[in-house]
């Protein structure tokens, strides 16, 4: 019996070879103009190289105060664009794979200093000023945020709608709007981190409306057939109160009536209080929960690490396809191994094909 795994998965129009995504993964290697460098060519190459399905690369800002720190990629102008256009060009030239884009604003969660680093070590010159739905911090010792206003809507409204435009124009295949891990889309959707009493606070209908226009203004600008997904935070992950299960069906439904391709599955991000119970799996109830109240292809991603263990969520019908991060950072041919594991085959570089394990030959690779 074939593997679900290693079955094809279609999103929208796009036909994707296999069921593994590469999850986005924050690099924080960007220059100050929030432009690609060196590292995310190579990294590109690798994740192009992996046999995954697709790849979503990183977060990336549409516009400067949205980017998490100073070394995010941006794609708010036209020489991010051309920049990203040539990497992206060369990574076409060794692998057929899709390449997403995660579009994102880190709303007030912004203006920090990369993961790795001590967060007191940013000057306060590369300081800059953070926006929310409303004036909640994220830390308690950090800057209060600066409320939006109505203007200020609409413009960020229409800056993931230019950055859309651009993905489309730099040669992507897909693109997920990031809803989810405490950043803008998803401080609008809690009602711990809204309190605004417009039309975009208060009742759930008014805080998923933002997360909602976007979807449906990137939509209209898109062509015909592309796939446009998105990444939700399922519960924040603080008992009974916050953003929960029950709100994300709600917003799933209304995702489905707009046409989404697909919804990304993952949780928490919001609160400082929050209380995850990690485990391999932890959010893989979310996805099923979702899917069984939806027909729209589900990811579900977290500490999804083995073969057996991502073709068994498949198996039991908890989610359609499944995305794997840190796992693919630290062996990047985590498609390889679960293909020999599940007994199937993988694409591959032609250069590869005499690398095939002994005991394999021929049934383990297939060119591309």
């Amino acid at each position: 019996m074939k593997s679900l795994l290693f079955k094809p998965l279609v999103l929208d129009q796009l036909e994707l070879a296999n069921k593994i995504c590469i999850a986005p993964m924050c690099q924080y290697a960007a220059n100050l103009e929030g432009e690609i460098q060196f590292w995310h060519e190579q990294q590109w190459a690798s994740y192009a190289l992996s046999g995954a399905g697709f790849c979503i690369v990183e977060a990336t800002a549409i516009n400067p105060e949205g980017r998490i720190s100073d070394a995010d990629l941006g794609l708010w102008n036209d020489s991010q664009a051309l920049k990203m256009q040539a990497v992206l060009s060369k990574r076409s030239t060794i692998s057929p794979m899709p390449f997403a884009i995660q579009l994102s604003h880190a709303g007030r969660k912004a203006s920090v200093e990369a993961p790795w680093k001590n967060q007191d070590s940013m000057t306060v010159d590369r300081y800059w000023q953070t926006v929310a739905p409303s004036n909640i911090p994220f830390l308690s010792n950090d800057r209060m945020p600066n409320v939006l206003g109505a203007e200020d809507i609409i413009k960020i409204k229409q800056d993931f709608i230019e950055a859309a435009r651009r993905a489309v124009q730099v040669g992507f295949r897909l693109i997920e709007v990031h809803a989810a891990h405490g950043y803008l889309l998803h401080q609008f959707l809690s009602p711990l981190s809204n309190i605004r009493e417009d039309e975009y606070g208060g009742s759930l209908e008014n805080r998923c409306r933002l997360t909602l226009e976007i979807i449906q203004e990137i939509k209209q600008v898109l062509p015909k057939g592309f796939p446009l997904g998105i990444r939700i935070s399922a519960t924040d992950w603080m008992k009974n109160e916050g953003w929960d299960l029950e709100s994300s069906i709600y917003l799933s439904a209304h995702l489905e009536r707009l046409g989404i391709a697909y919804i990304h599955v993952s949780s928490g991000g919001l609160h400082r209080d929050q209380t995850i119970d990690v485990n391999p799996n932890y959010q893989v109830p979310f996805a099923q929960a979702i899917k069984a109240k939806v027909n729209v292809p589900i990811i579900a991603v977290g500490l999804i690490t083995e073969p057996t263990q991502a073709e068994d969520i498949l198996q039991k019908d908890q989610a359609d396809a499944i995305a794997i991060a840190r796992a693919i950072q630290y062996n990047p041919r985590w498609p390889w191994y679960a293909a020999q594991a599940l007994g199937e085959g993988v694409a591959v570089a032609p250069q590869y094909l005499r690398c095939e394990p002994y005991g394999h030959r021929g049934r383990l690779f297939k060119p591309f």
